[in-house]
């Protein structure tokens, strides 16, 4: 069966104007193992978090940086993305919609199957390019990134308060939350949907 470990837990920090704290927020990281022996990481957070990340690998045994061999980023925010290269032999993914320049990185444009149970969905609305992660496991997992950046956004069904188009992202709310029985946010603790 997959399996789903949070290497880092993410934060957001806002002032007291509501603007983002850069130096104060950092993402999700998550690792997936499949049955078909691949190691995923999902999001790799940023730089500051290289020891923790590191830290959580040598917890969960048996997996090491040069284990990855994908990298899926569910969108080129520097907060998700600091440290890709800590993960030498992963092939990179991230939407064709993206602003980046991230070398070698696969450019999708739909949904895509990346190992058995494992997709990468298009969830617009954060970003233009920013996908979701769904995992078929002993549930149904979807690692949101920003779609669904805290507990909070699901709670109120309101858009990520960061959004290009704040229907679009509505509507990418709806399909990860119709897929999944956990998600996993971009800044908060994972929670059931129901």
């Amino acid at each position: 069966m997959n399996s789903i470990d949070i290497l880092v837990l993410g934060h957001l920090e806002r002032d007291e104007d509501g603007s983002v704290i850069q130096s104060d927020t950092w993402s999700t990281s998550t690792l997936i193992r499949t049955d078909d022996g691949h190691n995923i990481v999902v999001d790799t957070s940023k730089d500051f978090m290289r020891a923790a990340i590191k830290t959580s690998l040598k917890q969960i045994g048996k997996v090491f940086p040069e284990d990855i061999d994908i990298i899926v980023l569910t969108h080129a925010h520097e907060d998700h993305i600091g440290n890709n290269d800590m993960f030498k032999n992963a092939k990179i993914y991230i939407h064709k919609d993206e602003v980046c320049d991230i070398d070698g990185a696969v450019r999708i444009d739909k949904e895509t199957e990346i190992a058995k149970g494992v997709r990468i969905v298009p969830t617009p609305g954060h970003s233009a390019g920013s996908v979701s992660v769904f995992v078929d496991s002993d549930r149904h997992y979807a690692i949101a990134g920003d779609a669904i950046p805290l507990k909070n956004n699901f709670v109120k069904r309101q858009a990520p308060r960061l959004n290009i188009d704040e229907a679009l992202a509505l509507e990418s709310m709806k399909k990860i939350v119709a897929y999944a029985d956990v998600i996993v946010p971009g800044h908060d603790q994972p929670f059931k949907t129901s």
